[in-house]
């Protein structure tokens, strides 16, 4: 489980700084903006989690995480600048980082022996705060705050199915491969057929 979790936490850090860097492209940011954007996707949500855990920041650890920010945020700045891509490509990876990043987060918190709610939470930490600073940073409405958007939702679904399906015996790795897809698929629908969350509107027709 433990190079599962390495490999798949490396995957997600690359995959979370390229999105990074294409969002940035709508920006016309230069490589320096593009490069902070990238990193901040790809490390921000890990290194709360990681300071809410108590624990040393996993890229400050390791370095192979900065350094694969980096070197994939460089190569996907220029990449991209010599293609016309759609504005929202970036969408699919980062869907893809969210589900890879909420089951790693997961993961690392049981192992920190973090109860389940707080570990399910630590998931979806991990799965979209760095989408939140990239959003920020690119100065739009990030898209866990968008009315409805079955984002966070998403990734606490697959948290807790992580969750559930290891405490039913199901093999770690397998449970997280499961989960994985279950966060991937929810949030690929939600785009698709623009699924979202329920939404209670308070507005003149609640009053009496």
């Amino acid at each position: 489980m433990d190079a599962l979790l390495y490999w798949v936490g490396m995957a997600a850090v690359a995959v979370n700084a390229l999105t990074g860097v294409l969002d940035s492209g709508r920006k016309q940011m230069d490589l320096i903006g593009a490069l902070l954007v990238g990193v901040a996707t790809a490390l921000g949500g890990g290194t709360i989690r990681d300071l809410l855990l108590d624990r040393n920041i996993f890229w400050v650890a390791d370095q192979a995480y900065l350094m694969t920010a980096l070197g994939t945020g460089l190569a996907t700045f220029f990449i991209a600048r010599s293609l016309t891509l759609p504005p929202k490509l970036f969408l699919i990876p980062d869907a893809i980082g969210l589900a890879l990043f909420t089951i790693v987060g997961t993961q690392v918190a049981l192992q920190w022996h973090t109860p389940w709610l707080a570990a399910s939470l630590m998931g979806v930490i991990t799965g979209v705060v760095g989408g939140v600073l990239r959003d920020i940073l690119c100065n739009d409405v990030p898209l866990v705050f968008l009315r409805g958007e079955l984002y966070a939702t998403a990734a606490w679904i697959g948290a807790l199915s992580l969750i559930a399906l290891q405490e039913i015996g199901v093999p770690s790795v397998s449970a997280a491969w499961a989960a994985m897809a279950i966060v991937l698929a929810l949030r690929l629908l939600a785009m698709r057929f623009h699924l979202r969350s329920e939404e209670r509107r308070v507005g003149k027709e609640c009053l009496p």
